[in-house]
């Protein structure tokens, strides 16, 4: 058993540095069709509007829904990486266990790992889901602190980043290490549907989550898009391993991301590409609460 299994010695400190340089590409790419697409998009129909609305009321407006908008997507990447991580740590787990169980192995002393995990996987493996969801909760309340949003919409963007994380175990289970994730698949299926179906919730309760995950699919697309070209990178430039678990490599590529979204979050950059208007410029023309902008919140749940 040997590390090169899952790290690359040729992926050198130079080689990162660049894989970094493209990441924060990838990610400046999204943060301009988030901001685009809020441009397109931060105004409520005109059915909606109890009243004209300001240009001091509109900058407001695009301000919330545009950093809205940008913690969803980092909430969405952390949780993804969050279950990349119980998916990687099943992986290694297991494949531990073929080691120390073929008939070749001349490892010993692994008699209760081996008990451990032929009686209790089970068990090990809700544990997994449990940690990663500790970890969810770490990164997104003091790591990466993201402030703007609600029980709600963590609530939805969280079972996206579950949904996100699946179609890449569906893709990885197409082109290598066959039948690997489907235990992994199903444990994250039941979660997402579980976060759907629960005994006290109603069928209008089911339609609107579906609503929400809908509403936030070119947030998962554009995950999904940057990812995945960051990982076909990494495999083509020899910085992944070919012979490791293909997951190895999709993890690595999440854990630059969340390092870039890190820097980019908590240095507030993008409270400097879009400003908070000043406060009293907006109540010259609009006296405003937090309630008062309920009708727009399908544009930011």
């Amino acid at each position: 058993m040997s590390l090169d299994k899952y790290f690359n010695p040729e992926f050198t400190l130079e080689k990162k540095l660049l894989f970094l340089l493209m990441t924060v590409v990838g990610i400046a790419f999204c943060v301009f069709l988030i901001y685009v697409g809020t441009k397109l998009t931060f105004l409520p129909s005109s059915s909606k509007r109890k009243h004209k609305l300001s240009s001091s009321e509109k900058k407001f407006l695009f301000f919330k829904n545009f950093h809205i908008n940008i913690q969803l997507f980092i909430d969405m990447m952390i949780s993804a990486t969050s279950v990349m991580m119980f998916s990687c740590s099943f992986v290694i787990i297991d494949h531990v266990f073929s080691i120390v169980t073929s008939p070749a192995s001349r490892y010993y002393g692994y008699e209760e790992f081996i008990s451990l995990w032929q009686n209790g996987k089970d068990f090990l493996l809700l544990l997994l889901i449990c940690l990663s969801c500790v970890a969810n909760t770490l990164f997104d309340k003091f790591i990466i602190p993201l402030k703007m949003l609600t029980k709600d919409q963590k609530a939805s963007i969280r079972m996206l980043g579950m949904f996100y994380t699946i179609i890449l175990l569906l893709v990885l289970n197409r082109v290598g290490d066959h039948q690997l994730y489907a235990p992994v698949m199903m444990y994250y299926l039941t979660l997402m549907i579980g976060r759907f179906v629960y005994f006290d919730a109603s069928f209008i309760d089911f339609i609107h989550a579906l609503k929400s995950a809908l509403y936030h699919s070119p947030l998962l697309i554009m995950g999904m898009l940057v990812s995945g070209s960051l990982c076909i990178a990494g495999f083509k430039l020899g910085y992944f391993l070919d012979r490791n678990f293909l997951i190895m490599g999709v993890f690595y590529t999440h854990l630059f991301i969340l390092g870039v979204l890190f820097v980019l979050h908590n240095s507030r950059l993008m409270y400097l590409l879009v400003k908070k208007p000043k406060e009293e410029h907006i109540e010259e023309s609009y006296s405003y609460s937090d309630n008062d902008f309920d009708d727009y919140d399908d544009y930011d749940e």
